[in-house]
């Protein structure tokens, strides 16, 4: 039986995340689950969305979906932002803690990022965050480049595929 990978494009419906210039974070986040799902699917695994519209479910309830669907393990997609723009670039992927499958997924998500052409701010502990706080899986969320960011958004549209 094929593992099973749970994808959550974070935010979406009331929450659209942080916006800049129009351009809302839970656009780009379902965007770039959608598509690291196919291609997962194209590799033999089972994809389990926790939204594939618009529609809004707080962290608490998309945890407890993801230990209804049991997956082997979850990722939840995001872009980053800082308060003043154009200030902050790359990726880095956040853990409950970093050990074991979530710290190794951590690190090669970014290393493929890295690869992808974002520079690599490393994987960080956030025991506080309820996707991963409370999950029953291996479990990470990546911030795929600062969404306030010019070169980070270029970066995001024009190596998409690489991305994914």
């Amino acid at each position: 039986m094929a593992e099973t990978i749970i994808l959550d494009p974070g935010h979406g419906g009331i929450d659209p995340g942080a916006v800049y210039n129009g351009r809302r974070e839970s656009d780009d986040n379902l965007r770039l689950a959608m598509a690291v799902g196919n291609l997962l699917q194209k590799a033999g695994y089972e994809v389990v969305y926790t939204r594939i519209s618009d529609i809004y479910h707080t962290p608490f309830e998309k945890a407890q979906m993801d230990n209804h669907f049991g997956g082997d393990s979850f990722v939840s997609f995001h872009r980053n932002s800082e308060e003043e723009t154009n200030t902050s670039t790359g990726v880095e992927t956040l853990v409950y803690r970093d050990t074991g499958l979530p710290g190794v997924l951590a690190r090669n998500i970014n290393e493929e990022l890295k690869g992808a052409g974002f520079a690599d701010l490393g994987g960080i502990e956030r025991p506080g965050l309820v996707v991963l706080k409370r999950t029953r899986m291996p479990a990470v969320l990546v911030e795929a480049g600062f969404i306030d960011n010019e070169a980070d958004n270029r970066l995001f549209d024009q190596n998409f595929t690489a991305i994914a």
